[in-house]
């Protein structure tokens, strides 16, 4: 398992940002190609991050190529591939067809086979294609939600609670999880609002999200700490898989923990809280 509690997007076009994203305690950095460039300035960008994708230590390296119907998108796809990343991020996938022609794309460019596929599904129509997208290839491994879009597509108010994307949140939840992918949640747009932000961390952590797109380094902090199994859930975690180990050996068939049943989907959650304990304390 790899921790993505934290995946900061990082503008392409501005060497000090990427110089800085290699002290940030970001679980994954997107280095963007596509909105934070300006258009005069995509080649540069294009260079200047495929050139650093090796820098980062640890961290997951991702590229945020511009979308698919956009002139610069297949020269990123190229470049990208030669560079070797951990993923290409591609914006506003709508079908399994898109993925399979970034799978091609990818393949005649020479990319490695640990360079995956995120999909960023932020479209009416992503939402009601998510499990075709999802399932389109082993290549693709993590679901990006793109809320800005999303909301902007439904013509939708940012409101506290999120109720007007928790059907499309919701969706692409339940593609993910029917299909063994990774889903990040979407961004949260006012970086002063830590107290906002801090609340749709924890929402986006109870609806069953991996982690979090971040657009500030001032975000970071809290969304590691909030996705992140805390002491009490890692005991706990521990003291439910000891009982029906303990159980198992004495031949019972009834596991009570603190009064509570206790039945295999009980411990296969607990076994997934102490690897993500695990990945993270390999990544710190």
């Amino acid at each position: 398992m790899r921790s993505r509690r934290s995946v900061l997007y990082m503008p392409g076009a501005n060497e000090r940002a990427l110089e800085k994203a290699k002290s940030l305690p970001a679980d994954a950095l997107i280095l963007d190609l596509e909105d934070a460039v300006a258009p005069d300035a995509k080649e540069a960008a294009r260079e200047r991050v495929c050139a650093g994708v090796g820098e980062y230590g640890s961290r997951e390296v991702t590229i945020r190529v511009n979308g698919l119907d956009t002139e610069w998108h297949d020269a990123d796809l190229r470049a990208t591939a030669q560079a070797g990343p951990a993923a290409v991020v591609v914006p506003k996938v709508n079908s399994a067809r898109d993925v399979g022609g970034i799978e091609r794309a990818l393949e005649q460019g020479g990319a490695p086979d640990h360079t995956k596929i995120w999909a960023m599904v932020e479209t009416p129509v992503a939402m009601l294609h998510a499990e075709e997208i999802a399932s389109a290839s082993e290549r693709l491994t993590v679901l990006v939600m793109g809320t800005n879009d999303l909301a902007k597509e439904l013509h939708a108010e940012f409101l506290p609670g999120r109720a007007p994307l928790l059907g499309g949140l919701s969706l692409c939840l339940l593609a993910a999880r029917a299909t063994g992918k990774v889903i990040l949640d979407g961004v949260y747009n006012d970086v002063k609002d830590i107290e906002g932000f801090e609340a749709e961390c924890r929402q986006g952590r109870q609806f069953g999200f991996d982690g979090k797109t971040l657009v500030h380094p001032g975000q970071i902090e809290p969304c590691n700490r909030i996705f992140a199994p805390s002491g009490e859930e890692i005991a706990q975690a521990r003291k439910i898989i000891a009982a029906f180990d303990e159980a198992k050996a004495e031949g019972r068939g009834v596991v009570t923990v603190d009064g509570r049943m206790i039945e295999n989907l009980h411990v296969d959650n607990a076994h997934r809280i102490l690897s993500l304990a695990e990945a993270i304390g390999a990544a710190d």
